[in-house]
């Protein structure tokens, strides 16, 4: 295992759909983008940090992007693609692979925050240049491979307080009566006129 130091380039590259899907998943949680890019950097000197996301044709994530442009990324986007019969289609792994293939001459550390297995040979391919390589995801869903390629993983699953928003469904009274009444996700939308 090698050292971390201040004078480390670090890039950080996240595979949003996957950490996003994850959490749902596992926890229905949502990421703490911000906090993982924190950890990811910790003292030393941040190059990039690159998120790769997927717009759907409704465009409602555009909060959500706008969040993670704040927290400090500079974002991916890419279009989801809807075929005919309805499969879609919303994969960056060409992407993040390409990315971090053209900036790793330029890092000390690459930063993978992703459980895909996809990307175990891009870390040996990574590591062969003198990069070291780390990975943030989810013991319970990332691959075995990925983590033990990496030259440290931090599993987000042991620290869920500190890395995840857990949803949570509020009552508030609904009248006089104390009769309560379930509120669900608010829902904001801009106005295009």
């Amino acid at each position: 295992m090698t050292t971390k130091h201040k004078e480390q380039r670090v890039g950080v590259f996240v595979d949003v759909q996957n950490m996003y899907h994850t959490a749902k998943h596992l926890y229905s949680a949502n990421v703490n983008f911000g906090k993982i890019l924190e950890v990811a950097v910790g003292e030393r000197r941040l190059i990039r940090a690159l998120a790769y996301v997927v717009r759907s044709q409704s465009m409602e994530e555009e909060v959500f992007f706008e969040a993670l442009y704040n927290q400090g990324f500079e974002l991916k986007i890419k279009d989801l693609q809807v075929f005919i019969g309805g499969a879609k289609k919303g994969d960056w792994d060409v992407g993040i692979a390409m990315d971090i293939m053209r900036l790793s001459s330029k890092l000390d550390v690459v930063v993978l925050v992703s459980g895909d297995g996809d990307f175990t040979e891009l870390l040996k391919h990574v590591k062969s240049f003198g990069c070291r390589t780390e990975v943030i995801a989810f013991a319970k869903s990332a691959s075995a491979l990925l983590i033990q390629e990496a030259d440290n993983f931090i599993d987000l699953s042991k620290y869920k307080e500190k890395f995840l928003f857990i949803k949570t469904r509020r009552t508030v009274p609904l009248n006089t009566d104390n009769k309560k009444i379930k509120r669900g996700p608010r829902i904001v939308r801009k106005n295009n006129g």
